[in-house]
Order: C-alpha cells, then sequence, then structure tokens
C-alpha cells in the first residue's frame, strides 16, 4: 500500500440492528478516511455508533451498506475466511474488559493467538521484550489476577501488538482505569505511532485524553457531526 493513501477509507457506511420488529439504524451513512500513522479518536454519547464502527473496521461485523477498505482491502467483500485471516495478522484488538485467560501468566496471554500453531523461540523472545516495553518485564509469570487493572491492560497491549500490526483499533480502553494509569495507557498508545507509525483508532467517551494534534471524529445517532 502506498504511504500517501489512507489506511482507511469509509464511504456512507450504514449499519442496522434488527430487534423484533424495529430496526435500530447504528450508523447512518459514515463516511471517512484515515492517514497512516494517525491517532484517531472516534467520540460521542452512548449509543452513538462509536463501538458500531470500530467493530466494523476490525472486520468483526458487516455494514449493511456503503463500503470500508483497510490497507487497501475491501473488507466488507471478504469471505468468513479471509477475514479472519485480516484480524488474525492485520489488525490489533485492546478491549476494555483486557479479555486475558485467568489460568495463564501474563507472557503466556500475550503469546495466546498464536499457541494453536505452535510458538517458536523468536516469537517467545518478541513477547519478552514487548512487556519489557511496558514495564511488566518483572511480572512475566505472574496471573491476570495478580496484577492491577493497569497491569492486565498494558499485557493486552503487548498481545495486540505481537503479530506487528499496521492498525490497533482500542475500545474504551481506560474504561476501568483510574485517571493517572489510563494516562500512563495513552502514552504507550501514543509511541506506537511514534516508533513504529502503527495507526491507532480509539473509542471513548472521555475526551480527557485528547490532545491538540489527536484527529478526531465525533458521532451522534449514527452520523458525523464534526471531523
Amino acid at each position: 500500500m502506498n504511504d500517501t493513501q489512507p489506511i482507511i477509507r469509509i464511504k456512507h457506511v450504514s449499519k442496522d440492528f434488527s430487534l423484533g420488529t424495529t430496526v435500530v439504524r447504528a450508523l447512518r451513512g459514515v463516511s471517512l478516511d484515515i492517514p497512516r500513522g494517525a491517532f484517531q479518536f472516534v467520540i460521542g454519547p452512548s449509543g452513538s455508533g462509536k463501538s458500531t464502527l470500530l467493530y466494523l473496521l476490525g472486520a468483526l461485523d458487516r455494514p449493511s451498506g456503503g463500503s470500508i477498505e483497510v490497507l487497501g482491502q475491501p473488507i466488507d467483500e471478504m469471505s468468513p475466511v479471509e477475514q479472519d485471516h485480516f484480524r488474525r495478522h492485520e489488525v490489533g484488538f485492546i478491549f476494555q474488559s483486557f479479555n486475558l485467560l485467568s489460568n495463564l501468566s501474563a507472557l503466556d496471554n500475550v503469546l495466546a493467538p498464536f499457541i494453536p500453531a505452535g510458538i517458536p523461540s523468536q516469537l517467545r523472545k518478541r513477547a519478552l521484550a514487548l512487556l519489557e516495553q511496558v514495564g511488566l518485564g518483572e511480572r512475566t509469570t505472574h496471573r491476570p489476577q495478580e496484577l492491577s487493572g493497569g497491569e492486565q491492560q498494558r499485557v493486552a497491549i503487548a498481545r495486540a501488538l505481537l503479530k506487528e500490526p499496521a492498525l490497533v483499533l482500542a475500545d474504551e480502553p481506560t474504561g476501568e482505569l483510574d485517571s493517572n494509569t489510563g494516562n500512563e495507557i495513552f502514552g504507550y498508545l501514543r509511541s506506537l505511532g511514534e516508533a513504529h507509525g502503527t495507526t491507532v483508532v480509539v473509542v471513548t467517551h472521555d475526551q480527557s485524553y485528547i490532545t491538540a494534534n489527536d484527529r478526531v471524529l465525533t458521532l451522534r445517532d449514527g452520523q458525523v457531526v464534526e471531523d
């Protein structure tokens, strides 16, 4: 993909959900380009369509209309197998609930997505290096219940980065953390673009982490109201 092209190109995307006989329009014709290496916030009130948009970008769902290109690939046209490959190799996900496995150590949680295919020594070394980078070099053998909320989220960040994704999608990554720990987590996320050119898209209801240089998309009732 040409570095001058947007890493994400969304055109007139809509998403409808059926609740019984009622149709809920979660997104209504959203269009957006996001450049490579950007730090993009998606904000708006509850029910505005923020998380729906993030799930569409990660090929966790399909739009009802419009088109979505990520890394030059039309992910809305992919087969389920192609979407699974895209998620596995191109995108790092970070969720509010951490999604760590309680019976695994911090290191094994970072490696968990790769366990079915086997863990080569180089991958294990990279996982250890990532945990070191996020300040958990001495906590690699600890299980989630032995880690603070901020430490658990840092494990989740290391897990998301192990595949060296061009795109990281974060859904309320500091929703369960205090403000000091939240600032710490956003520091790690911001360093991705600076060090690796990674594009980061963050859905949040908390605007206190936004800086003057960040890109901000505001959604309300499934529509863009400010970009």
